[in-house]
């Protein structure tokens, strides 16, 4: 699942719950959800690989889609700083995991694995039809909660 919509859909949660706890705890939680769901990722390689010297526009990927996630939240939610920290709890998985692919630990290495278990559909035979359609689903669900 795309940045964007971890960001979005963890925002649009926090922004309907009106417990901050548990807003922040179902903002987190919401993100091995949607991983659970067939998608599609945009691949990132040579993050993963080390590969500093070509990893530009992966980073640059990472950089244009958490910047869309905050424009669209600028523009659909009510701008209470209490959302963005909802939406950025929601990302916080693959921060993990992206601190995983930079330093070994045992901590970083149990939440990848895990991680990677939750990605379970990763590989199921789903056309890419409805790879993206959970994805736009998500996408309209959580800009209908963000306006309300």
């Amino acid at each position: 699942m795309i940045l964007l919509i971890h960001l979005l859909f963890g925002a649009a949660i926090g922004s309907v719950v009106k417990n901050i706890t548990l807003g922040l705890f179902l903002a987190f939680s919401s993100h091995y959800l949607l991983d659970a769901l067939p998608h599609v990722d945009y691949p990132i390689k040579n993050i993963k690989e080390k590969q500093w010297r070509r990893a530009l526009p992966d980073a640059l990927k990472v950089i244009l889609d958490i910047s869309l996630a905050l424009l669209l939240l600028l523009i659909f939610s009510t701008n209470k700083p209490i959302v963005y920290v909802y939406g950025l709890i929601a990302v916080v998985p693959d921060g993990l995991t992206l601190l995983g692919y930079l330093f070994s630990n045992k901590f970083l290495e149990k939440h990848y694995n895990l991680h990677q278990k939750i990605h379970f559909l990763k590989n199921a035979k789903i056309s890419i039809f409805w790879r993206f359609a959970s994805q736009i689903i998500i996408l309209f669900v959580s800009i209908v909660l963000l306006s309300l």
